[in-house]
């Protein structure tokens, strides 16, 4: 049941007329009641506040002062099918799904669904959009947690915005997504570290570990070799992401020139001119092409002016390497 604080802060925000304060209140109980087990109790309340949030248009929480622009807010409109990756990662995702709706379930059986997430990966290779399909999926908002604000000069700042972030994850049932996330989780063994980041990241591993909120938490990186080693076990599912192989070039060329594809096209010379390119070079590649044949007053993309494209992306990826 509701602990005597939260019944007498319940009380004391109905009768101030504090109806924001009430269902933040509420909300709480309603975690608390999970985390005993009464699965059914909390469900039951959840969809209470959900109804009456709905009905007057509340926010649940209103953001502290300290998170002013520091987390981005969105409501996704990519599905899963729209994206184009390898089968294995493809079951993965749909497992997540799964479990989320299938909660309740598990956890009358004791259980826990998957919700802690981290996804690695070279740059453009599907891991933002992973957690847009994710929210999209679940009918939940998306909240980009914007690490280079996270992370300031000052002595205990940063640990103190991660604390309201976890506090926020707790009170507002979302997807949280902590990209470039090295940023925060590297290996505390290297001797280049700094004493505050050391704190932050062992602020981190205490936080993930303690969350016990419904929101669906991801982490996402470039650079696995600079994440601390502690990090991989506080995470439900690891998914690694890599450049798309030859068939999932075609595909995501398919999707993307749609009408615009032209009926005799030169697929071999696409596929080995995108060798090495992520997901989202070649669709940028793609766009290019429409753009070009629509300022040319034509109707179709042909393989030449995909490769032209294309081209121009993998000398951007050249230059990149150094």
């Amino acid at each position: 049941m509701a602990t005597a604080e939260q019944l007498k802060s319940l009380i004391r925000a109905h009768f101030s007329d504090n109806s924001e304060r009430f269902h933040t209140i509420a909300l709480q109980v309603a975690s608390n009641e999970a985390r005993q087990g009464h699965a059914a109790l909390a469900h039951d309340l959840r969809d209470i506040i959900d109804t009456e949030r709905k009905k007057t248009g509340l926010r649940i929480i209103s953001f502290p002062q300290e998170l002013k622009g520091l987390v981005l807010t969105e409501v996704p409109s990519t599905s899963l099918s729209a994206m184009v990756m390898p089968e294995s990662i493809l079951k993965r995702l749909v497992r997540i799904v799964h479990e989320y709706r299938q909660q309740e379930k598990l956890k009358s059986h004791g259980m826990k669904h998957r919700r802690k997430i981290l996804l690695v990966g070279p740059p453009g290779t599907g891991k933002t959009m992973t957690a847009e399909v994710l929210a999209k999926e679940l009918h939940l908002k998306l909240n980009t947690i914007q690490l280079d604000r996270l992370v300031t000069k000052f002595m205990g700042e940063t640990g103190a915005k991660l604390r309201h972030i976890f506090d926020l994850i707790q009170q507002e049932h979302g997807v949280y997504l902590f990209d470039e996330f090295d940023a925060i989780g590297g290996d505390r063994s290297h001797e280049n570290d700094v004493g505050e980041m050391r704190r932050v990241l062992n602020a981190f591993l205490q936080f993930i570990e303690q969350d016990t909120s419904d929101s669906l938490i991801i982490a996402a990186t470039n650079n696995p070799r600079l994440l601390d080693q502690a990090l991989y076990r506080r995470f439900d599912d690891v998914l690694y992401y890599d450049r798309p192989d030859g068939e999932q070039i075609k595909v995501l060329v398919t999707n993307i020139l749609g009408t615009f594809l032209s009926t005799r096209f030169a697929w071999a010379q696409v596929l080995e001119g995108s060798k090495g390119l992520s997901q989202a070079e070649i669709d940028h590649a793609c766009r290019d092409a429409i753009k070009n044949a629509v300022l040319s007053d034509r109707t179709k993309v042909t393989a030449s002016d995909l490769l032209v494209a294309i081209s121009e992306r993998q000398d951007v990826h050249v230059c990149a390497k150094g």
